[in-house]
């Protein structure tokens, strides 16, 4: 007698399912739920989970995500309009043992009000500064109109073809 193979997990040799790993982002992302709480609700349901371990599933699953977010930022780059605003993001910072200031992007999309009909969307890119050379890396190949504040830095996409629209 012969079992069949186990199917493939998301986390090889690991116990969690995807549904699992799943739960962890959607409540570290979507609900605001620190992973140190979620380790001490699951520690309340008798399950002993360390923070260690649920952030090793969110960085695992973060990285097989990529070609996801790379779709969806290729997709938004194909889009008339965009709208982008950056802000500060506090990140760790292991070998200082604190956090550092990151920034955090934001690429959006909405022709709703329009009556556009792509869906809304949004793409998050991390980047350790707020150089111009970001929203150009980011926007490389993006033609149409942008809605941006005043930060001088998306300057240099109008000299890509970029129309500006400042709010």
């Amino acid at each position: 007698m012969r079992q069949a193979p186990a199917p493939a997990r998301l986390i090889e040799g690991g116990l969690p399912t995807e549904a699992t790993v799943a739960h962890v982002l959607v409540a570290k992302y979507a609900d605001r739920l620190p992973l140190y709480r979620q380790a001490q609700i699951y520690r309340r349901q008798g399950i002993a989970l360390d923070r260690s371990t649920l952030a090793d599933w969110v960085g695992r699953a973060a990285f097989l995500l990529r070609p996801v977010h790379a779709r969806m930022l290729a997709a938004l780059k194909a889009s008339l309009r965009l709208f982008a605003d950056e802000t500060t993001a506090p990140v760790l910072d292991p070998g200082r043992g604190r956090t550092k200031t990151d920034q955090l992007w934001a690429y959006a999309r909405d022709d709703r009000p329009w009556a556009g009909t792509d869906p809304p969307a949004v793409v998050f890119v991390c980047a350790p500064d707020q150089t111009s050379e970001r929203p150009l890396a980011h926007l490389d190949g993006f033609c149409g109109v942008l809605q941006v504040d005043g930060y001088a830095g998306y300057n240099a996409l109008a000299e890509r073809g970029v129309t500006l629209a400042f709010c």
